[in-house]
């Protein structure tokens, strides 16, 4: 896997879909890469959708990071992904702009994935998770890989815009996501 590292003259402009199912916390990693995008001046569009059903239903939201205007929110063939489930691989999947990269949960979506023209990082989110404690921060660990390939943001960010991101009900679970966001960019930075 190449690391995408943006240098001091190049401008960034990075668009990503996050997707799966209710309940997986795809919105809320949208929405903690949106916090560290603007922690760190960048400017940032968030746009989350999901079906009435919320929990189990299909959930997804698209990110866009730059250094300058944002021309439009909408995204019809983002250059990266976040893909948690089947259901989302298979819909997102083939939307992937040439030359983009996915990170796929592969705890969720079995390792048999073909698509050409863009570069795919399997990960076993669920598992690595549940090792740290709790499945269900499989998205942490996704999104740590994929801030680890893309650079967009840094790790630093992204923890400390956890607590602006979480609800004060749920500190119990800053350390949790830490690690796993850790976890995820350690993963990364090994299979490198």
């Amino acid at each position: 896997m190449s690391l995408k590292k943006y240098s001091e003259e190049e401008k960034l402009y990075t668009e990503v879909v996050i997707a799966g199912f209710g309940g997986q916390g795809v919105i809320f990693s949208g929405k903690l890469l949106a916090y560290a995008g603007l922690k760190e001046g960048r400017e940032v569009v968030y746009y989350p959708s999901y079906g009435a059903e919320m929990r189990g239903g299909a959930a997804n939201c698209t990110v866009i990071v730059s250094d300058s205007m944002i021309p439009s929110p909408i995204i019809s063939h983002p250059q990266s992904g976040i893909l948690m489930s089947y259901p989302a691989l298979k819909r997102f999947l083939p939307r992937i702009r040439e030359r983009g990269y996915v990170v796929v949960n592969t705890s969720l979506t079995g390792e048999d994935i073909k698509r050409e023209g863009i570069e795919v990082i399997k990960v076993p989110a669920n598992s690595i998770a549940q090792n740290l404690g709790n499945s269900r921060a499989a998205n942490m660990v996704a999104l740590g890989v994929w801030a680890c390939i893309s650079r967009v943001v840094s790790l630093e960010s992204l923890i400390l815009s956890l607590k602006e991101v979480l609800s004060p009900d749920k500190f119990s679970l800053l350390e949790l996501n830490e690690n796993c966001l850790r976890q995820g960019w350690e993963f990364a930075s090994q299979s490198n």
